[in-house]
């Protein structure tokens, strides 16, 4: 596939043109880092003009340039993390992590690179599932950073300390704290064809507007978030109750006849899109404890759409 989109690539000779094939990588790490495609590729795209900004005597000093090229993208991470709170403070609504496509969606468009090994479609499965952003986005980001760094991508604390300017030994409490925080919010995960079953009775329970369905497969206790950004609109504040989610959305398939809904890869797990005049206008993901979903998360800002929307190559 031609990667001509990166700067400068027909000069790299074939020993360094390995780290174009690093891509998926970089942004895997930073879209973990910062819960949005858009600006993972933002991250990957300046470290790639920071390595070719060097001259060729300084890459060729550069003896792991993978490892510096993560360094580098988790430094770059570490500095949006470090302002992303005053710029939520500004946004309109609940923020929920920007949705991912699956994999075939936006790695193998974007890389060219369509195998992936067991280990790394694991931790795809694992560490990209929107119940597990919505926490990492509750942690500090030196706690993010070290734990998806080690726990995720097996980086030595020593390699962290130099990306966030600690002790490997502070390091290695942050993603101890982190972990911790991790195992206290989550609930035990159901196996993946129980939780895309339940999805899929939703779907059709939902398509039926047959609320008694909806309530049958919602916890009691279920919340339901919309992020609108401001720029749609969306429930200023969490649906909160089974009963009461069934009947907003009951309510919704109403006032929206010609809303098509359509079963999806969100976040490497089942999840659902709503679509009018044939664009995706909402992507839902749900997080599902024993037969019952606990949550649903609605995202309906156009800009967290993007990958959804933009035309495919």
């Amino acid at each position: 596939m031609n990667t001509s989109s990166e700067p400068g690539l027909d000069r790299l000779d074939p020993g360094l043109s390995a780290i174009t094939s690093e891509r998926r990588q970089l942004i895997g790490v930073a879209y973990r880092l910062l819960g949005s495609l858009a600006d993972a590729e933002d991250v990957v795209q300046e470290t790639y003009a920071r390595w070719y900004a060097m001259s060729r005597e300084q890459q060729e000093e550069i003896n792991h340039p993978i490892a510096w090229l993560t360094k580098v993208a988790s430094r770059i991470c570490l500095d949006l993390l470090g302002s992303a709170r005053a710029r939520r403070e500004r946004y309109v609504g609940e923020w929920i992590p920007e949705p991912l496509p699956g994999r075939s969606e936006w790695i193998s468009e974007r890389s060219g690179d369509t195998t992936a090994d067991p280990a790394d479609r694991v931790t795809l499965d694992e560490s990209v599932n929107m119940a597990f952003l919505v926490v990492l986005d509750s942690m500090t980001p030196a706690q993010r950073v070290a734990f998806i760094l080690h726990d995720v991508f097996r980086y030595p604390f020593a390699d962290i300390a130099e990306i966030v300017g600690r002790t490997p030994a502070a390091c290695r409490q942050l993603a101890s704290s982190a972990r911790r925080r991790l195992h206290t919010s989550q609930t035990p995960a159901s196996p993946a064809a129980q939780r895309a079953g339940i999805v899929r009775d939703f779907k059709q329970a939902w398509e039926a507007k047959d609320i008694d369905a909806l309530i049958g497969l919602l916890a009691p206790d279920a919340t339901a978030i919309g992020d609108g950004g401001g720029l749609v609109s969306a429930e200023p504040r969490p649906v909160e109750g089974g009963e009461q989610i069934a009947r907003y959305l009951v309510d919704l398939a109403g006032r929206v006849p010609d809303m098509t809904i359509q079963e999806r890869t969100v976040n490497a797990q089942t999840g659902l899109t709503a679509q009018q005049d044939g664009v995706i206008v909402a992507v839902f993901a749900f997080d599902v404890a024993g037969d019952r979903i606990t949550r649903i998360w609605a995202v309906r800002n156009p800009e967290k759409l993007r990958p959804w929307t933009a035309p495919t190559a």
